[in-house]
């Protein structure tokens, strides 16, 4: 049951079942494929089939294994057939069309080579270009081309010895003004920003209540802080408040001291799903069980909302209602790194503790540039109306495109609002099949397997951009 109470507009989310017939047929296909792939390993080991796989010296068999022989039966027999869907080098800016490099194989997907063939204007349904700000004309070029004449390139430094530049303070303000915050730092990575900065955040005696579908990078920080670690079910409301109960209740194992910080993270748009985090009912439980919030908007920042500010934005929330807002400007800003934003005493500990503020290189100052121009854009401070409409148009290319997904009786999943549109295909064969049958129609789509989700929840995942015109 979920409480709509809080919530000020529809939402809708879409996640079908895998039908029984469909999920019988994917594990038959993975079956048949790993007892191929076991017969074609017999076959490499009696020197059959020759083998392209890095292996031990036959003088170095006494020693400790580099390569795991069944740890890579996954990626020697299953991902080795697909292959050419990933990877493909791309040689234009990723706009609404790019132009990719043809590449050819003659030992089934072991090695490429390139025809030297340029396969032009292929639609681009890939790239997290949300607003279409990655491009290389119109204000966020020029300005970017001006900055590296003045300022060069590289820093040659970090922000707390001589690398701290005037662009970077004021692209911080403008990040803090954006949000609707008191304040806010940059990171020249935006993984490093997730699994750099918890680690700062939280420690021993501290209690991590984790989306099970949350990002890598936020997985990786929360197993370096050293912290206690639990996970709740994806989006699942009821899980996430009986973990809170329970952490309340009982208190650390053993000692049954209270924890020293509880801490919820989400995100605000999840990558794999489509789906948008259940922000009004994290906060009444953050509120009602004194816990931290920390939101990864990655996805969401620029893409969500009337104005472009991201979940809190959509959700019609205070921004001070979240403790940690987090997010990256590699997506919607067409930039590169990432940031956080909240109070200003957390941004002065952070400063001071978190080693990528420390240790990491300073952001380059074209790259500085393109956030600020775009972020303007987006807050109408340029004196166009660029910004505003690239947001509307994003959202009507979303809500067009997933309604005739449907129409034409596709599985999808995730919200009706999100950019993020997962098109279930099921099963292994498809997965290649689909990549490769969209590339010879000049479009261009990702494709996701096992491991990355679940065995019988293959996908194609389509980003949409507002590059695209609807209709």
């Amino acid at each position: 049951m979920h409480n709509f109470r809080l919530y000020s507009r529809p939402f809708i989310e879409y996640f079908e079942e895998t039908p029984m017939m469909v999920a019988v047929l994917t594990y038959m296909g993975y079956g048949i494929l790993t007892i191929f792939g076991y017969l074609r390993d017999f076959l490499r080991h009696w020197k059959i089939e020759r083998c392209h796989i890095a292996r031990e010296k036959e003088e170095q068999k006494d020693f400790v294994p580099l390569y795991q022989d069944f740890e890579n039966f996954y990626t020697r027999n299953l991902y080795m057939r697909i292959r050419d869907n990933w990877n493909r080098p791309i040689c234009s800016v990723p706009g609404a069309k790019m132009d990719l490099m043809e590449r050819a194989t003659y030992d089934y997907n072991w090695t490429f080579e390139y025809t030297g063939r340029v396969v032009q204007d292929v639609i681009n349904l890939g790239s997290y270009n949300y607003l279409g700000f990655a491009e290389n004309t119109g204000p966020c070029a020029d300005s970017a081309a001006e900055v590296t004449m003045k300022y060069g390139v590289g820093v040659a430094s970090t922000r707390q010895e001589i690398g701290n530049l005037d662009r970077h303070e004021e692209m911080e303000k403008q990040v803090a003004r954006f949000l609707g915050v008191e304040s806010a730092m940059a990171f020249g990575m935006g993984f490093a920003t997730n699994s750099m900065n918890i680690p700062a955040l939280v420690g021993k005696g501290c209690l991590i209540l984790s989306d099970e579908l949350n990002h890598a990078s936020l997985v990786l920080g929360a197993r370096l802080s050293g912290s206690t670690i639990r996970v709740f079910k994806h989006n699942n409301m009821q899980s996430l408040e009986k973990l809170l109960r329970e952490a309340i209740v009982h208190g650390q194992p053993r000692t049954r001291r209270p924890w020293k910080k509880i801490l919820i993270v989400v995100e605000g748009i999840y990558s794999m799903e489509g789906s948008i985090v259940r922000l009004p009912e994290v906060i009444a439980l953050k509120k009602r069980y004194r816990a931290y919030l920390y939101l990864d908007e990655a996805h969401s920042i620029g893409a969500l909302g009337p104005r472009g500010r991201g979940v809190v934005d959509y959700f019609g929330l205070d921004p001070c209602d979240v403790d940690v807002m987090m997010g990256t400007f590699t997506k919607s800003f067409g930039a590169a790194g990432g940031y956080i934003a909240g109070k200003r005493e957390l941004i002065e500990y952070l400063r001071s503790h978190s080693h990528s503020a420390v240790y990491a290189t300073s952001m380059s100052p074209p790259v500085v540039e393109q956030i600020i121009t775009s972020m303007k854009c987006i807050m109408g401070e340029d004196g166009t109306t660029i910004g505003s409409e690239r947001v509307q148009q994003l959202a009507e290319n979303t809500v067009y495109f997933r309604k005739r997904l449907r129409e034409m009786g596709f599985i999808i999943y995730g919200n009706n609002d999100s950019p993020v549109v997962p098109l279930m295909l099921y099963m292994p064969a498809k997965i290649g099949a689909f990549g490769r049958e969209m590339l010879k129609r000049n479009i261009g789509v990702v494709v996701v397997g096992f491991p990355a989700t679940p065995i019988i929840e293959s996908r194609a995942r389509f980003c949409i951009s507002a590059g695209e015109r609807s209709g």
